[in-house]
């Protein structure tokens, strides 16, 4: 990816776009940094935020075309498809599943996290239409019954005539056999599908539910996302545009997932955190980034040499996801979210004002949220703030609205105004740092041992706060910690990461076939990079396993050695340090 000795020197953006704002770090041709920051939707003054905020640094007017010759290459993180999940604003998607399984996904695993609640409410299924497929492949592989490809032909035109143009081919066994999803996924090609999500091609593990959420989110959200490729790229032809995975890794624009899009922004966010703290000498930090709309918290040892914790299975908007991301946990308690009174008690979030209107301050009409409370305290001063408001766009942010809404507030509690704003700031560090208690003291970690990584366009006005509630004595703030998502972009590498099942006992003679399976998918990853330009010389493979006790359902990643009582010992390690306790006696199984 190196420009050649006679390419002159160009621009790199590294881009992030948040919820409230959208950050954007500007690498100069002399190598010099320039940021940016502006609000993420404002339909009067330009159509997208990323773009807008390279034109502006680029001295170039609305409208006029970014060309390779000014920039070699941006880099970005996107929330576009958090937010069509969260708001279910995906592409209508068809449901193809084994004759039987058509309510499986609904039914899923029967959890009821609010136990008492009478009236339970499941989310919004992400699929529009279901098509039962005559078929059926045994666990062994089997076939108890051929895949009945007329009828299924028959089905899938009626859906597309019906104005579908997505499907999603979840079938039972289908991650290991793969035959009867790969010919559906070729009727649905030839019958006009623009987008086809098969499970194994998607999710290669076990288990129905996950495998078959991950699929239809992949056919839920690939269309938006690629919609907002094309026009982003249509704004800088011939410009290489990377987007950030929720892994944590870098991969071309044109074969960015849905199903790896879900954490792009804050994955940045930990790309910085763990490369800037490495660099200024604090190898275990707790990541705290606070924005407009969320806190996103995550955990991170090992200084420059460590390696960034990921979750291959976790659920995100009611929607159970089998993807490897970065770990973070995330509370509704940003800047943006706003601050409610019913009389009893003061609540804080979990709705947010977002960018548009906005807090009351922002001069959009909008409710008093977090910022408002940190201006009635003094924390954040308008004439400091960037002037980015009102309908040109030009000016501070208004204290005297948040004054006269927080009196009215002050008037019905019986309190002080700056003792109410002061009230709300409290419960919002609260919940911060609860979050932080999941990740770290929940899991075995000292919290009070590490240091506390403040970024986010929000953060440094709470990280005291945070760290005096979780006992914490050192705080790091980066220069950059204001845009350090999108710094983060530019820090990070393109990375491929792929998975299998194997499920086999760990035993002398399984370790052969891991093996070869590692080495199958190890040459699948490079050559995946190698498509996307990256010079094989730069390309680092590391291979992991996934191993769980035998009868049990949580599987710990621990580094492939070609040898059992290696394994064991790291295993063990891992899960003693997760668990407390260890199951003597019990065999290993290597799941993936």
């Amino acid at each position: 990816m190196n420009s050649s000795p006679n390419t002159p020197a160009r621009w790199q953006f590294w881009i992030d776009r948040g919820g409230t704002f959208t950050d954007v770090v500007g690498k100069r041709p002399d190598g010099s940094l320039v940021t940016h920051k502006l609000l993420s939707e404002n339909p009067e003054q330009y159509r997208d935020a990323a773009v807008a905020g390279i034109r502006h640094l680029l001295d170039l007017k609305p409208g006029e075309p970014i060309t390779p010759q000014q920039v070699e290459c941006v880099k970005m993180g996107t929330t576009v498809a958090t937010n069509a999940l969260l708001e279910r604003k995906g592409e209508p998607t068809l449901l193809v599943t084994t004759r039987g399984f058509r309510d499986g996904l609904r039914i899923a695993y029967q959890n009821r996290p609010r136990l008492f609640d009478r009236r339970i409410l499941l989310p919004e299924l992400l699929y529009t239409r279901v098509i039962e497929a005559h078929e059926r492949v045994g666990a062994h592989g089997d076939v108890i019954e051929p895949l009945d490809e007329a009828s299924l032909r028959e089905h899938l035109w009626a859906a597309f005539d019906a104005g579908l143009r997505s499907v999603a081919v979840v079938f039972m066994h289908g991650y290991r056999y793969t035959e009867h999803e790969a010919a559906a996924a070729r009727i649905a090609a030839e019958v006009g599908f623009t987008q086809v999500s098969t499970s194994h091609g998607t999710s290669p593990m076990m288990k129905f539910v996950s495998r078959g959420d991950t699929t239809v989110v992949d056919a839920y959200l690939s269309p938006i996302l690629r919609r907002y490729v094309e026009q982003v790229a249509g704004e800088m032809p011939g410009v290489k545009l990377f987007f950030m995975q929720s892994s944590g890794g870098l991969t071309d624009a044109h074969v960015f997932q849905g199903k790896d899009a879900i954490l792009s922004g804050p994955a940045g966010g930990i790309v910085g955190m763990a490369r800037t703290a490495g660099l200024a000498g604090h190898d275990d930090v707790i990541g705290f980034d606070m924005g407009g709309t969320s806190t996103d918290v995550s955990h991170f040892r090992g200084g420059l040499k460590g390696e960034f914790e990921r979750e291959f299975e976790t659920q995100v908007a009611g929607v159970r996801m089998r993807a490897p991301m970065m770990s973070i946990h995330t509370v509704a308690a940003g800047g943006g979210s706003i601050l409610a009174f019913d009389g009893a008690r003061f609540r804080v979030g979990p709705q947010s004002a977002g960018a548009n209107p906005g807090p009351a301050s922002y001069r959009r009409g909008g409710p008093l949220a977090v910022t408002d409370a940190n201006v009635m305290v003094g924390k954040v001063q308008p004439r400091y703030f960037p002037k980015v408001f009102g309908p040109h766009a030009n000016e501070a942010l208004d204290d005297a609205v948040v004054r006269a809404k927080f009196a009215e507030l002050a008037e019905r509690s019986g309190r002080k105004a700056e003792e109410v704003a002061e009230g709300f700031i409290h419960i919002a560090v609260q919940q911060m740092a609860n979050a932080i208690k999941k990740i770290s003291v929940a899991r075995g970690y000292d919290v009070t041992r590490y240091t506390l990584q403040c970024f986010g366009g929000a953060g440094g006005q709470h990280a005291c706060l945070v760290a005096d509630a979780l006992g914490m004595t050192k705080v790091f703030v980066h220069p950059l910690a204001g845009v350090l998502s999108a710094y983060g972009m530019g820090l990070a590498d393109q990375n491929v990461i792929r998975e299998q099942a194997v499920e086999v006992k760990l035993a002398i003679e399984a370790l052969p076939l891991i093996a070869e399976r590692l080495d199958v998918l190890a040459a699948a990853a490079q050559g995946e990079l190698t498509r996307q330009e990256i010079s094989t010389g730069s390309i680092t493979t590391h291979r992991r396993v996934h191993v769980r006790y035998e009868g049990s359902d949580s599987a710990l990643i621990v580094p492939f050695v070609p040898d059992t009582a290696a394994l064991t010992t790291a295993f063990e390690a891992a899960y003693k340090q997760r668990f407390a306790f260890l199951m003597h006696g019990k065999g290993l199984v290597v799941e993936a």
